[in-house]
């Protein structure tokens, strides 16, 4: 009995050991520091190849999984957000996975989210977990035609897509091939597949909105240049598409969206946390814009400022011989 007793206190004694040595995960939500072995072992394992397409962005993710943007920053720079965010926003920053090459460097993809954008980014660490270099993996753009999807091969090749789906009915594609370059600190460009064929006939996706609002019309300065205003989802608003093409298609934008009425003539985009803002002026025949800060919506080169003349609505025909109305 007095063995036994032995025994059972040693089997005891030994638990409480192993427990005291188990270290507990802490939480990467707050801002208390935590150790870069931490914040790596946060991300689960992936399996090769993985692909993440734009839609990621519109799941929801648990709240239990957020990163902290303090924990975030302790790690990666702040710099590397502001290639998407207004410097000062504070996105909610989620783990979608990581990649450990045996013996070599760790790539982590972490979803980004604000209220006005949503952006994949891809960060490599070294051996050491050390902090190597950034890549914004997934950012969708403003068009409906378009799809995107980033992914990592077996040979941790990441290979970016985008889908474009023509007015033929028709879909191009583009990709763009990068590998990291661990010297160099950077992501580098192996391979380019551009997105064939210039878009030939623009996809309006908000032309089939009510157009009941005196401003609500399609402004139009040649085929690739549209302002296209449809009633908002309130009477102070006004639903907009935009995209133009200049320097014979040499430098594009677009953007969609929606911009409050400062007066019966003038319009303005300005989301909060976006440097981007457009300014809309009316008048009976036109439109002209006027922007600031929207260098991420369009080539460096040119900017959305413009006039646009006014188009006149179709007007539904009417079949004669049956009192009917035909569009």
């Amino acid at each position: 009995m007095a063995s036994y007793s032995k025994y059972l206190l040693i089997a005891m004694a030994l638990v409480i050991i192993t427990g005291c040595k188990q270290k507990k995960k802490p939480s990467l939500a707050g801002e208390d520091p935590v150790d870069v072995s931490d914040f790596i072992e946060f991300f689960q394992p992936l399996k090769l190849p993985y692909i993440a397409a734009d839609s990621i962005l519109q799941k929801k993710e648990k709240d239990s999984l957020l990163i902290g943007y303090k924990v975030f920053t302790q790690f990666v720079p702040d710099s590397v957000l502001t290639k998407v965010y207004a410097k000062g926003v504070k996105p909610k920053i989620y783990p979608l996975g990581k990649v450990e090459v045996p013996g070599a460097e760790t790539y982590l993809f972490v979803k980004t989210v604000t209220a006005d954008k949503k952006a994949v980014f891809l960060l490599s660490f070294d051996k050491n977990q050390q902090f190597l270099a950034p890549m914004t993996a997934l950012r969708p753009d403003q068009s409906s035609a378009t799809a995107q999807s980033v992914q990592m091969d077996k040979k941790y090749t990441i290979t970016k897509t985008v889908l474009r789906k023509n007015a033929d009915g028709g879909v191009s594609e583009g990709k763009d091939v990068f590998v990291l370059n661990a010297d160099a600190k950077n992501f580098m460009l192996i391979m380019t597949d551009a997105l064939e064929d210039k878009v030939t006939e623009l996809i309006n996706p908000i032309d089939t909105l009510p157009r009941t609002h005196k401003l609500s019309a399609d402004y139009s300065s040649s085929k690739m240049n549209l302002v296209s205003i449809r009633d908002g989802r309130k009477s102070d608003r006004i639903s907009f598409f935009i995209h133009f093409e200049k320097n014979n298609g040499e430098c594009t934008g677009e953007l969609k969206g929606e911009a409050m009425l400062r007066s019966s003539s003038i319009a303005e985009y300005k989301e909060e946390g976006d440097p981007c803002s457009i300014k809309f002026t009316f008048n009976s025949s036109s439109v002209t814009l006027t922007e600031s800060g929207c260098g991420s919506r369009r080539g460096m080169k040119c900017l959305f400022d413009g006039r646009f003349p006014r188009k006149k609505n179709p007007t539904p025909k009417v079949d004669k011989s049956k009192g009917a109305v035909k569009k």
